[in-house]
């Protein structure tokens, strides 16, 4: 046994007591170090670790470029990203629908407006109703909108998703499925939201593995991306805190704040009644430019579009909306660039008229209950 010359020095009782403080100190210090570890990723003891992300070098390749980029611990990030497991449901989910599927607005209407929906709704306003006045006075945003957004996303609260939110950005960032027509660029995207989502949860200290959300990754009473949450979301109740899952006033105040930022104009409807006039119709002119509006009035009109009197006296652009029925006749309405303001939030014309007319259903049986809007 080699002795080191400072313990010839040192009286034997007061030896023992420096080696036992020593002792504790350390193993406090390795006590406190795991405890820290403990509270921000607190992996589940039946992880599926044979389909985790920790052996892909492309995975682990992206967290240490993200630590470096974003100035987090790498550790954190390569443990993180590592613990995401690959859900092969989330890539089914993910594909694109069959070329047999017929769009068919009557039976996705169905879906959405519904007596369950409708009163969840009318209790939802009832308990937030200053919230949501406040909203409309900040941003110019009326109540049924964002009463419709959050019913038709989770039902007020009842259905956020049953995903891990890392596991759903892994998946969807290294495994997007390749036989969809846009793989790269929705690999990019969702790439995107994992930087966001980690950078945001290592801010918060909080652990990475506990949100649970949709098979895309969006969390939360509004289902917002993490980007969508970083952008847009506000602390409405004043608490200091932005909570998406719990706090009905800092959703109603962060859907506000998304479609501010997506150019919601106030006062403006959404859509208008539309016919036709057989003799001057060009429907394929008409059709060109999607949903995103861009006739005048007198543009529109001259193509064969037939407007009602408020319709023909609005002043912005305006886009042909076109909600199929399956073999039977489509629906058609003039949408504004409020409607295109909703479609924002989910890129589909059909997403945007529930909403619109789940949040109308809404404002009548609140009405009937004798409360106004």
């Amino acid at each position: 046994m080699i002795a080191f010359p400072f313990f010839r020095t040192v009286p034997p009782r007061l030896l023992v007591a420096l080696l036992l403080i020593a002792v504790g100190a350390g193993t406090a210090g390795a006590s406190s170090a795991k405890d820290l570890k403990a509270r921000r990723i607190k992996v589940p003891q039946a992880a599926e670790q044979e389909s985790a992300y920790a052996s892909r070098p492309e995975a682990m390749r992206f967290a240490d470029d993200l630590a470096s980029r974003r100035d987090l611990d790498v550790q954190w990030v390569r443990e993180a990203i590592g613990h995401a497991r690959y859900s092969p449901t989330i890539v089914r989910l993910m594909q694109p629908p069959a070329k047999t599927f017929t769009k068919n607005w009557r039976v996705y209407r169905s879906r959405f407006i519904d007596p369950v929906r409708i009163a969840a709704g009318v209790r939802f306003w009832q308990e937030n109703q200053a919230a949501l006045a406040r909203a409309e006075k900040e941003y110019g945003v009326p109540p049924e909108i964002i009463v419709g957004i959050i019913g038709v996303e989770t039902i007020y609260g009842r259905d956020t998703g049953k995903f891990r939110v890392l596991d759903a950005l892994a998946t969807l960032s290294f495994d997007f499925p390749a036989t969809h027509p846009r793989a790269r660029e929705r690999s990019e995207f969702f790439r995107g939201e994992l930087e966001q989502f980690l950078s945001m949860q290592s801010r918060l200290d909080s652990d990475p593995l506990a949100p649970r959300g949709s098979y895309a990754g969006a969390m939360g009473m509004p289902q917002f991306m993490p980007s969508s949450w970083v952008k847009h979301a506000v602390d409405f109740d004043g608490d200091g805190k932005v909570d998406l899952w719990d706090s009905p006033a800092d959703v109603i105040g962060s859907v506000a704040s998304y479609f501010k930022a997506f150019n919601w104009q106030p006062g403006m409807p959404t859509h208008y009644p539309v016919r036709f006039d057989a003799a001057t119709l060009d429907m394929n002119a008409l059709m060109a430019p999607d949903i995103l509006p861009t006739f005048s009035v007198a543009g529109f009109t001259a193509k064969g579009a037939v407007l009602e009197v408020d319709a023909q006296n609005h002043t912005g652009p305006l886009a042909l909306i076109e909600l199929l029925n399956g073999g039977g006749a489509p629906v058609y309405v003039a949408g504004t660039e409020n409607f295109y303001a909703i479609t924002r939030y989910n890129w589909s014309s059909y997403y945007a008229m529930a909403v619109i007319e789940l949040g109308q259903s809404v404002a009548q049986a609140y009405t009937a209950a004798g409360k106004k809007p």
